[in-house]
């Protein structure tokens, strides 16, 4: 049996992502994978052809849709728009681009198989992942769905991006303050000695423990081990607690730091600082909302 064209998109685009994971030491934002995959794929201009409907490029489309095989097979797995290689998929990077995908497809086939659903093929018929193809319209619309995800992720993300650090600094203690504590000091621009934001859990800061908290805005550079050993140095009591949050990641060897060190050090990254900025957003007032302001939309889920 012939492959279709969107089979033949999808080897060579979901190959070029597990390499790109592996070689980034096995996650990236799903948003830089692709911008890598088309620097460095050759697509044709079928490929390269926007749906109208959507405005969704189709051999985009057709990646996020065969990714979720990869998912149900174990070789990959998706987070807040971070995309991770597991160890199982790069063992099945050695198949090679067909073998790989076929690999992925059976597998999914077995889950859906196991869950009693009735989806037996999951070809899609000339490739046109926007069309309604019988049998595949659970996995169309997963698809779709972890797009506009990736999509507000990315617009937020950029929006974070876009401010200055103390601006960031600002977000930081908008945040704090909506989650019910008690800015006691927020330092002023120059240096700061390692302490941009002190905080209690009342408002006279008489109650155990304070809060020291440490803000760096580096959206692209993770955080070493050696600016956690800092944090730690500057909470000089016994009862306080430190926290640490970047715009960005941090390092294993950090998260190491923060997990061994003898003081309490909470670390928040990008992705759990938006997740506690969307929990606690109806809690800001409507001043410090426009810090990053959000906008829900309800879509139609998937049952799988």
């Amino acid at each position: 049996m012939a492959k279709s064209r969107s089979q033949q998109t999808a080897e060579k685009t979901i190959y070029a992502t597990f390499k790109i994971l592996k070689e980034a030491g096995g996650e990236m934002r799903g948003k830089e994978v692709q911008d890598r995959i088309e620097e460095t794929v050759q697509f044709e201009e079928w490929e390269k052809h926007r749906y109208e409907k959507t405005g969704n490029i189709r051999w985009r489309s057709v990646l996020h849709f065969y990714t979720i095989d990869c998912i149900k097979a174990g070789y990959m797995r998706k987070n807040k728009g971070m995309w991770i290689l597991t160890e199982e998929g790069e063992k099945a990077m050695k198949l090679g681009p067909e073998k790989l995908l076929a690999s992925a497809t059976k597998r999914y086939r077995e889950w859906s198989a196991d869950r009693k659903k009735d989806t037996p093929n999951n070809q899609v018929d000339e490739g046109d992942i926007e069309a309604e193809v019988v049998g595949a319209k659970g996995q169309i619309q997963k698809a779709r769905l972890e797009q506009y995800e990736e999509e507000a992720s990315n617009g937020i993300r950029e929006y974070v991006l876009s401010k200055n650090p103390y601006e960031f600094q600002d977000l930081v203690a908008a945040l704090l303050k909506a989650m019910g504590y008690h800015i006691s000091e927020i330092a002023a621009r120059g240096p700061d000695g390692g302490i941009d934001i002190i905080a209690y859990t009342d408002p006279l800061g008489t109650k155990l423990p304070r809060i020291i908290v440490q803000v760096k805005h580096y959206p692209t550079n993770p955080i070493p081990a050696d600016h956690i050993q800092k944090l730690a140095g500057t909470m000089k009591r016994n009862t306080d607690v430190g926290i640490f949050v970047t715009s960005g990641s941090f390092s294993n060897a950090a998260r190491k730091e923060a997990r061994e060190s003898r003081e309490h050090i909470e670390l928040i990254d990008f992705e759990r600082m938006v997740d506690l900025w969307q929990q606690h957003y109806s809690k800001l007032p409507d001043e410090q909302k426009n810090l990053l302001p959000l906008q829900p939309i309800y879509f139609l889920g998937s049952n799988e």
